[in-house]
């Protein structure tokens, strides 16, 4: 069960005046420009801390390692270890460093925020959603520790459920982008997010420690705080920990100010057991959870702001508690010494809820939710071939959904129980996967990967509304698809510092019950209703680059296309409703996306390192702008515009003082669908204007067991908001961030 105890919310202290930001950055940066002329502060405290043979591990530095970026491990990509500039995609880490320390992220979704070809709209600050190459939604895939979190409730457009996993819980993002329908199945399309969660440190080693971590933030009036315990007894380790966050309203730039019911709490717990009986095996017991309360979708409500000509809602409320679990097991066991060299089973269970209350301009009380409970197994399996390395396994999982909807007159008196929720009651889904992939060198530096994929998914819904009489109905509908990809990695030399890569990838994604039996309001202004009897999407990616590492410069370069075929787009009736007017959603969009990614760094002198990175989308697929039966090509809805970073960074001789400033570009969003105009309490009638921004940010290793960090974000104190969102960014913004272990 979900922890209720969190409910209770502790209201912020009122945020520091800007007069009280001048101090803590002169304080910052004296001692860093005193590391900077060589007087670093004495050592022997830190040596004085080194933990004791018995303790598992140290504290983990402030600042990454050198020459980390492209070198990173990851194993989304191809499902093994691979090392980053070696695989044949354009891949980005966002680890632990950024997370809890040089960032100080809010939320997972948050993290993504730097990657190059990511927007992170925002419909409301608990409810953000990343667009990667273009999708959002359930045309991109997160994964936990490699276990599927997109179930067949997840909608086409922005969805809150990546901010229900704890960032405080993650060790690293590892983002694929583009079409990994093979290895993932359905829905990976834009790309593909896993979030690889901390594991218990020392293994090996017998003792234990403790760690806190605090994060402060102005303009959020936000107080995050963690607690962990780490203990390790030889081979078998324990992680327990759990964070409280509370975000109190958000101030926008200098003329939007407060922005009310913007703020909200949330509680997280999660516990990682790893036992490793010998250097080959391990097995894991893992569970993560997280509640979050009163979450309210503020544009939609009499409290929204206008802002650049957008309206806002006439509700009186519209809040959201939700929460999200996960528990699972797995066996691995390494070099076998047989044909099959690797075995990975994985058992899982999660569980999502979602509450929903709103309350109309009239008084009259509304509230509708899902619980939907997910079963999944995985088996996968390695074989060492005389040219190469297979790899291949099935996954399988299982939806059972439960919805309502009830409703309340303005006195009070209860009106009635709908037939379904925003979902088809009484439900369930099937999503099945058989993979292989061959990993083969076809010459001295050449590698070429071929994978394949069946798919199969069933759909099944007891209790739908029908809304051309209010009687019940109900659905069975079942796809399958087979889909394929290559892709080549060409080293240019022989040291490997130039890695040309590309290939082509087939895309699938199932309808889900999102598709099929959503019965709920859409956007500002637009109802949809139930659409049985869709097909299936179908895409073709075509992607190229470059990546460089040579000494001091490292960069990478791709440019790619998206084939796009039988969309599911949402298309007007021309019925009318008193929430708005009705859609339905069709097999309409045929059409592609191409865009272009840049990111590459420089160590101009050892502690000074300059980075930078640029990104350029753009799409159209044909659609009904109208009931009228005529389509028409039109750009794809929230497309990014082209943003570009530049960012300085100083690292100290000593390793113990960082500073870096970084200035963000975006330009203004004006490439708007028929369905972006209509969406006028989120996008201005011109497109969402640019925006400059400035950022600062530092941090102290104080000693082995204490680091301090502190940022200031939009210094000039620009009013902004990201493309499609319902809320304004945080003006100028002061973060402060610790961690103690001990």
């Amino acid at each position: 069960m979900l922890n209720e105890s969190c409910r209770t919310s502790i209201r912020s202290p009122r945020r520091l005046g800007r007069a009280s930001l001048g101090p803590l950055t002169w304080i910052l940066t004296g001692g860093l420009l005193a590391c900077g002329t060589g007087v670093c502060p004495a050592r022997a405290d830190e040596a004085a801390s080194q933990p004791a043979t018995s303790q598992p591990a140290s504290a983990p530095p402030s600042m990454p390692p050198e020459n980390t970026w492209l070198e990173e491990i990851t194993v989304t990509a191809l499902r093994s270890k691979t090392r980053s500039f070696a695989a044949p995609y354009a891949i980005d880490t966002v680890g632990l460093s950024e997370f809890s320390r040089q960032r100080l992220y809010r939320t997972t979704t948050r993290a993504m925020t730097d990657v190059p070809g990511v927007m992170v709209q925002k419909t409301s600050n608990a409810q953000g959603s990343p667009y990667i190459r273009g999708f959002t939604g359930y045309h991109t895939v997160l994964l936990m520790d490699g276990i599927r979190l997109n179930n067949s409730v997840f909608r086409a457009g922005p969805n809150q459920y990546w901010n229900l996993v704890d960032p405080a819980a993650i060790d690293r993002l590892e983002v694929v982008k583009g079409s990994s329908s093979v290895l993932y199945g359905s829905d990976a399309i834009g790309g593909t997010v896993n979030a690889v969660m901390r594991s218990p440190e020392g293994i090996g080693t017998t003792g234990w420690f403790r760690q806190v971590t605090y994060r402060y933030s102005t303009a959020e009036r936000s107080h995050v705080a963690r607690g962990e315990v780490n203990a390790v007894i030889e081979r078998l380790g324990v992680l327990v920990g759990g964070t409280y966050r509370d975000f109190g309203d958000v101030d926008g730039g200098r003329f939007v100010g407060p922005q009310d019911h913007t703020g909200y709490t949330d509680c997280a717990g999660d516990i990682k057991v790893v036992y490793e009986p010998d250097r080959n095996t391990t097995v894991t017991a893992a569970h993560y959870n997280l509640y979050e309360d009163d979450a309210w979708r503020t544009h939609k409500t009499t409290s929204g702001i206008s802002w650049e000509g957008t309206s806002y809602g006439s509700d009186r409320q519209r809040s959201f508690d939700q929460g999200h679990s996960l528990t699972y097991g797995r066996f691995q066991r390494r070099d076998l010494g047989t044909f099959i060299d690797s075995i990975d089973l994985t058992l899982s269970y999660q569980q999502l809820t979602e509450q929903r209350l709103r309350i109309r301009s009239n008084g009259r009380r509304e509230k509708q939710g899902f619980d939907v409970d997910t079963y999944g197994v995985g088996l996968q399996l390695t074989s060492p071939l005389p040219l190469g390395r297979l790899t291949y396994g099935f996954e399988w999982y299982h939806d059972e959904v439960d919805s309502f909807a009830k409703s309340w007159d303005e006195d009070g008196s209860f009106r009635g129980t709908g037939i379904q929720g925003p979902i088809g009651d009484d439900a369930s889904y099937d999503l099945l996967g058989i993979y292989c992939q061959y990993l083969v060198p076809i010459a001295e530096r050449v590698d070429l990967v071929l994978g394949g994929r069946y798919n199969y998914a069933r759909a099944a819904a007891d209790k739908i509304e029908n809304t051309d009489d209010g009687s019940v109905m109900d659905i069975t509908e079942d796809w399958e698809a087979v889909v394929g990809s290559a892709r080549l990695s060409w080293f240019v030399d022989e040291a490997r510092r130039v890695n040309v890569f590309g290939g082509v990838s087939q895309g699938f994604r199932a309808p889900n019950l999102s598709d099929l039996t959503r019965l709920d309001t859409n956007r500002s202004s637009e109802v949809e209703i139930p659409s049985p009897g869709l097909d299936p999407e179908r895409f073709v990616s075509y992607e190229m680059g470059v990546k460089v590492k040579e000494g001091k410069f490292s960069a990478q370069v791709v440019g790619y296309y998206t084939q796009i075929r039988d969309m599911i787009l949402r298309t007007p009736t021309g019925e009318t409703h008193p929430d708005g007017d009705v859609v339905i959603k069709e097999n309409v969009g045929d059409g592609g996306l191409y865009g272009a990614e840049l990111a590459a760094r420089y160590r101009l002198l050892p502690q000074w390192t300059v980075f930078g990175d640029f990104t350029y989308i753009y799409g159209e697929v044909d659609t009904y702008p109208t009931s009228e039966p005529e389509t028409r090509e039109e750009p794809l809805s929230r497309i990014m515009p082209p943003t570009g970073r530049l960012g300085l960074r100083w690292d100290s001789a000593c390793k113990r003082f960082w500073l870096e400033g970084v200035c963000t570009v975006a330009a203004r969003a004006d490439k708007l669908s028929t369905r972006d105009h209509l969406d006028t309490q989120r996008i201005p009638a011109d497109g969402t204007p640019g925006y400059t921004t400035f950022d600062v940010r530092g941090g102290w290793r104080v000693n082995n067991d204490v680091d301090v960090w502190a940022g200031l974000e939009n210094l000039t104190n620009q009013d902004y908001r990201i493309h499609g969102s319902g809320v304004n960014e945080p003006g100028i913004n002061l973060k402060v961030g610790l961690r103690w272990r001990f």
